[in-house]
């Protein structure tokens, strides 16, 4: 627990540093290099697939994909990179002799397209007039949620939510977590409105925010569970002491992003 807490605090100065210090262009190349391991993690780590150039496709389809939100490319660019992607994990399956699984080109597909086009939520954010204000917000509640989840779980856990994919996780740790994650998001917005003059966010909205903010996550850790025990490890690296790899930090992330993303759209948090 204590390394855990160590590592966050370590990591808090580099994430403001990045989004709010250096130019925007530091955005998608730090969610490409999220993506990047991201995509190594699920593909090698858990044994899924072996094969190099399979692995290396699909890194570079990921570290691709948050350049091609941030210059807003054409989307025939974007088809013609998966189109290219599939006809290179093909012709891979083809010439392995048999060694390659249409499950494993399948697998690599999803993962090599799903994880970075949700993380680039994070590049359409900073693009958007209130960017200062909503890029952190999807980390705010997708972290606190996962604290506070954590303690509560800790405190009052009796009833396993998950057993056979997160055996810790509990439902008053669940409750915990849908709970807190509003609160915290509202105290971000009044922190940001105390200190940056102009930002009005509704409290309202930041509430529903958190509260299915942190249900999302929480499925998203879930589903991500799901894929460690279907492979049978703990944690997808030890990249992050205290915290695994990037897949067991970001999981709840992954999901949450484009959620809030979504709410922004149809329902503006600031006036």
């Amino acid at each position: 627990m204590v390394t855990r807490v160590v590592v966050s605090v370590l990591l808090l100065p580099l994430l403001l540093g990045i989004v709010y210090l250096l130019p925007a262009v530091a955005v998608p190349v730090s969610i490409a290099c999220i993506c990047a391991l991201a995509v190594y993690e699920a593909l090698v780590p858990t044994g899924f697939v072996k094969e190099r150039r399979v692995v290396g496709y699909s890194i570079l389809l990921a570290v691709c994909t948050p350049f091609w939100v941030y210059w807003g490319s054409d989307p025939v660019v974007g088809r013609g990179a998966v189109l290219f992607y599939v006809l290179a994990l093909f012709l891979e399956g083809m010439a392995s002799q048999k060694r390659l699984k249409v499950e494993q080109l399948g697998g690599a597909f999803f993962i090599a397209v799903f994880v970075p086009m949700f993380l680039s939520a994070f590049v359409r954010l900073r693009g958007t007039e209130d960017w200062r204000f909503v890029i952190l917000l999807p980390m705010v509640v997708a972290f606190c949620s996962d604290i506070f989840a954590l303690f509560a779980g800790m405190f009052f856990g009796k009833h396993k939510l998950a057993p056979q994919l997160s055996p810790k996780k509990t439902v008053e740790g669940a409750i915990g977590g849908a709970v807190a994650a509003p609160v915290c998001a509202m105290l971000y917005g009044l922190i940001f409105q105390f200190f940056v003059p102009g930002i009005m966010p509704s409290y309202l909205v930041l509430a529903l925010y958190g509260f299915l903010g942190s249900i999302i996550s929480q499925l998203g850790d879930l589903s991500f569970s799901f894929i460690k025990r279907e492979f049978g490890i703990k944690d997808y690296s030890n990249l992050l002491p205290g915290h695994g790899g990037i897949l067991d930090r970001f999981d709840s992330v992954i999901f949450c992003a484009p959620l809030i993303e979504l709410l922004l759209y149809f329902l503006p948090v600031v006036r």
